[in-house]
């Protein structure tokens, strides 16, 4: 795939290669450098950063904001850019701040009822459930 932007690096395509490896899962800029720093290759968390941003812009990467005390959430596209138009959903325990990514047709329902009865068009990239997970509700 061609890049808009035209700026190619050593560490942009590695991060690709990368991204490539973990479509449709949610990582952090963390998650990244931690994968970098495990297998001997230093990648600054700044380049990181800056480059799945480009990414963002470029439509090969959706970026998720769940709150104000949680690390934006990243998640490679491809080329096909969510084509079936997927929902994804946020789930956050209460109790252990796990965070659960949800691609649920169902939660659709919701999506179309609120837009259809109310006018009121939701952003499920924003939308997040809180309760308590089912890790933590069993120790209780």
């Amino acid at each position: 795939m061609a890049e808009k932007s035209g700026y190619k690096t050593k560490q942009r395509e590695e991060l690709m290669e990368y991204l490539e490896t973990v479509p449709g899962v949610h990582i952090t800029v963390n998650d990244v450098c931690d994968f970098f720093r495990q297998s001997g290759r230093n990648i600054g968390t700044t380049t990181v950063y800056r480059q799945l941003e480009r990414m963002v812009d470029e439509g090969l990467v959706s970026k998720y904001i769940i709150d104000g005390n949680s690390p934006a959430c990243f998640e490679y596209l491809g080329e096909h850019i969510h084509e079936d138009h997927q929902v994804c959903f946020h789930c956050k325990c209460e109790k252990c701040g796990k965070l659960i990514h949800m691609h649920c047709d169902e939660l659709n329902g919701i999506r179309e009822h609120l837009s259809e009865h109310h006018g009121f068009k939701l952003n499920s990239m924003r939308t997040v459930f809180y309760g308590i997970c089912e890790e933590c509700d069993s120790k209780e």
